[in-house]
């Protein structure tokens, strides 16, 4: 059926608003069983698994949240103008130069090797947060989309200059979890780099090449008119806080698919297609975290051989839909696609989940949030996906979310903005 230029227009600017409202609802849906990489504790903790929005529980039996480190240089920062403090009240979590660290982390999780505190003090990593709220990456989004907003265009150095505000002022982010590349991003700041070359390297720390690289690069490839220039634009922002091949690998695949899907009336053939170009990892999950727990986790495995257990790729294609059709979920999370921030995994394990859910928003985002490990990160990943394929997105996972109101208008905006064909110049 032929469809005149005004009326493609007002599809395209929906399947963006469903896209962008997928990524909030796979991002609150997940939150609570975040890093949980033992799917038996999810179930055993959520009564089977979850079903809908919950609060995240205390304890977390798997968090290594606790002692994780961020040391600014506060001389510098001081002599620069340049504020250092991106914990505000949730310091009491982290081993800092300039806060007191009173947890003792002397007992070691099976799971996936690192040090943990006793079971008490394994505070959750979005400890503090509700049954429909959204994490620090997902604010990090609203971040991106209130600057695209105010300035009606994309600008890197205003986003920027948002970004740094949104993290240095106290009282604006309710959620505890700071990501690394957020505390390695602001060590480089306080030492002085411009804010455009603060980024971490993927090579210097392994878990830069993670989910949270690939989020907002898609996102912002929502100005560009094409996948082509979308691209462009995403990396250009990926580079501003992850320097990650990994990341950049994957939006290769994914900004096409996204633009792919915007347009599409079937999904399942617009993605196969996309997947074929995709490499699965030599290393299964299993062993992965096998090697992780051999070395009492994975900070403490050489450079070099995390280069091989990530890096090492099949030479063949990603036959999605025989992939599916022959594995079951028990077999390809965790065993086969590890559910942990990485990439190379969480690409084609997000790609199983919509193929095998048909698309369907709310079974495809309860299986990723079940799944665990980094369902957050990789849940908003999926969210943009399926909700870009679906004609509708279900009013209650809207309004099941705190923000409901604020996300509507800001979504509504971004999206007319986007479709404008003028937010890139």
């Amino acid at each position: 059926m032929q469809h005149d230029a005004s009326t493609l227009t007002e599809v395209r600017t929906h399947r963006i608003q469903n896209a962008l409202w997928g990524l909030f609802i796979g991002d609150a849906l997940a939150m609570p069983a975040h890093w949980f990489y033992r799917l038996q504790n999810i179930k055993e903790t959520f009564d089977g698994g979850i079903t809908d929005f919950v609060d995240p529980p205390h304890p977390h039996p798997e968090s290594f949240m606790a002692g994780m480190t961020y040391r600014p240089n506060i001389e510098n920062a001081k002599k620069l103008g340049r504020r250092y403090d991106i914990l505000h009240q949730h310091a009491r979590f982290y081993q800092t130069n300039f806060s007191t660290f009173n947890i003792t982390t002397d007992n070691r999780e099976t799971e996936h090797g690192n040090a943990v505190p006793k079971l008490a003090n394994r505070f959750h990593y979005h400890h503090g947060l509700k049954a429909g709220e959204n994490t620090l990456g997902a604010q990090l989004v609203r971040t991106l989309i209130r600057s695209v907003i105010h300035a009606k265009r994309y600008a890197p150095h205003a986003f920027l200059s948002d970004f740094i505000a949104y993290m240095s002022t106290p009282g604006r982010n309710k959620d505890p979890y700071t990501e690394i590349y957020l505390r390695r991003w602001f060590e480089n700041y306080t030492n002085g780099q411009p804010a455009h070359l603060c980024a971490e390297f993927q090579r210097n720390v392994w878990s830069i090449g993670s989910h949270g690289g690939i989020i907002r690069p898609m996102v912002i490839s929502l100005i560009a008119k094409s996948a082509y220039q979308g691209l462009g634009i995403a990396l250009e922002h990926q580079n501003l806080t992850h320097r990650s091949e990994n990341v950049a690998s994957a939006l290769a695949i994914l900004i096409p698919l996204l633009h792919g899907l915007i347009r599409s009336t079937n999904p399942q053939k617009t993605t196969n297609a996309l997947a074929r170009s995709i490499r699965l990892p030599k290393i299964t999950g299993e062993k992965l975290f096998s090697a992780y727990r051999e070395h009492h986790g994975p900070g403490n495995i050489a450079k070099d051989d995390m280069w091989r257990l990530h890096m090492e790729m099949a030479d063949s294609a990603f036959e999605l839909a025989h992939f599916v059709k022959d594995h079951n979920e028990d077999t390809v999370i965790r065993n086969i696609f590890a559910n942990a921030c990485y990439p190379e995994h969480g690409l084609p394990l997000l790609l199983y989940l919509a193929y095998k859910h048909h698309f369907d928003v709310k079974a495809a985002l309860l299986a990723n949030t079940n799944a665990g490990g980094d369902n957050v990160h990789r849940g908003m990943v999926l969210g943009l996906l399926v909700g870009a394929a679906s004609e509708t997105v279900n009013e209650d996972l809207k309004r099941g979310l705190t923000d409901y109101n604020e996300l509507n208008k800001e979504i509504r905006i971004f999206s007319e903005i986007a479709m404008s064909g003028q937010a890139i110049y």
